[in-house]
C-alpha cells in the first residue's frame, strides 16, 4: 500500500464525503466499486449490488475487523467508508457529476451511518448485560493474585472471575464494561462494549476536595495508596478527556481535578502527556508528572515510580 492510501486509512475523526471519479466509464457498478476500492487496499469482494448495506475488512485493523462497508443504492451508483475513520466516498459507472446520483449516495450513506448506530447501541446492550452478571457472580479479587503481586497493590474493590481480575467500567452511573486483567498483565474490555467515557473509581467521591484521573488502574491504585484522594480510572490516554469532561460536569466547581499523567517518554509523540494537556486544558485543570530516579531507563508512571520506590523490579 502506497503512503496516500496510508494516510486515507490513518486518519481519524474524519467527516467527509466526497467523490471518488471513475477514469472512464463502467458497464457495471460492480466493477466501478471494485476499482475504487482497490485504490484503498480491499480486493477481491463479490460486490452484491442490492441496496443493502455489506461490510468488509479495513487493511489496516486485524482480520475480522469489518470496519469498511459499501452499499449501492441503484445500479449506477455506490457508497463506501470506514468506520474507524469516518471516510466515505461514492462512485458512478460515469464518474461523472450527476444531482441525482448524489442525492442517492448521501441517502444511502445516511441509511448506513443510522444501521452501523443501532448496531452498535444493540451490542453495547448486550455487552452491558454479560457485565453486570459477571460482576454479579464475581467474587471479591484474591490479594494474591499474580498481576496484584507483581504490582504489590491491594485490590480496591476488584472483583476475580476465573484468573480474571474485573475492573467495573461505569458510564452514566451504571455499569456498561469490565476490563479484564489476566495474569500476566494483559488488559482488554469486553468485547463490544461502551469504551468511551466510561471509567472506574478508586476510593469515594463523597466530601472529597480533590479528585485525581489516571489512565490505568494499577497507576491509580498507587497513587490512592500514596494520596489517600479518589482516583478515577480511564483506561488509556484516548479516554482522558472524554473522562476528565464528565468528571467536570459532575463534581461541584469547588473540588479539583488533577490528571495525572503517564509519562510515555519512550514512545514517539509522547501520547501519554499529550493527551493528558489536552485533557487537562479542557477543563481547566493541572496535571501531575511522576518523578524517576536518575538515570532510570524502565519506568513511566506512578505505580512504576512507587514500585521502583519498593525496590520492586518494573
Amino acid at each position: 500500500m502506497n503512503t496516500q492510501q496510508k494516510a486515507r486509512l490513518g486518519g481519524r475523526a474524519v467527516s467527509s464525503f466526497s467523490t471518488a471519479v471513475a477514469p472512464y466509464h463502467y458497464s457495471t457498478i460492480e466493477q466501478a466499486l471494485n476499482d475504487a476500492l482497490a485504490a484503498y487496499g480491499v480486493n477481491g469482494l463479490v460486490i452484491h449490488a442490492d441496496g443493502n448495506i455489506h461490510r468488509f475488512d479495513s487493511i489496516d485493523k486485524p482480520k475480522g475487523n469489518r470496519n469498511g462497508w459499501y452499499v449501492c443504492p441503484s445500479l449506477e451508483v455506490a457508497v463506501f467508508g470506514f468506520w474507524h475513520t469516518g471516510e466515505q466516498h461514492s462512485v458512478s459507472i460515469t464518474g461523472e457529476h450527476d444531482p441525482a446520483a448524489a442525492a442517492e449516495a448521501r441517502q444511502a450513506a445516511q441509511r448506513a451511518r443510522e444501521q452501523r448506530d443501532a448496531e452498535r447501541r444493540a451490542q453495547q446492550a448486550k455487552t452491558a448485560e454479560q457485565a453486570r452478571h459477571w460482576w454479579a457472580m464475581a467474587g471479591a479479587a484474591d490479594p494474591s493474585h499474580p498481576y496484584l503481586t507483581k504490582k504489590r497493590l491491594a485490590p480496591h474493590g476488584l472483583r476475580q472471575h476465573g484468573s480474571m481480575l474485573l475492573v467495573p467500567l461505569y458510564a452514566d452511573g451504571e455499569l456498561v464494561n469490565l476490563e479484564r486483567i489476566f495474569p500476566d498483565g494483559e488488559k482488554r474490555p469486553l468485547a463490544g462494549g461502551r469504551v468511551k467515557g466510561a471509567a472506574s473509581l478508586i476510593g469515594c467521591l463523597a466530601g472529597a476536595e480533590r479528585v485525581l484521573i489516571a489512565e490505568g488502574w494499577a497507576t491509580a491504585a498507587a497513587l490512592y495508596e500514596a494520596a489517600g484522594a479518589p482516583v478515577v480510572v480511564a483506561r488509556n490516554a484516548d479516554n482522558l478527556e472524554a473522562v476528565a469532561r464528565r468528571l467536570r460536569q459532575f463534581l461541584p466547581d469547588n473540588v479539583a481535578i488533577t490528571i495525572a499523567a503517564d509519562d510515555d517518554r519512550f514512545t514517539d509523540g509522547n501520547p501519554g502527556v499529550t493527551k493528558a494537556q489536552l485533557a487537562a486544558l479542557v477543563i481547566d485543570a493541572k496535571v501531575l508528572m511522576p518523578i524517576f530516579c536518575k538515570d532510570c531507563q524502565k519506568c513511566t508512571d506512578f505505580a512504576d515510580v512507587a514500585l521502583c520506590h519498593q525496590g520492586g523490579a518494573v
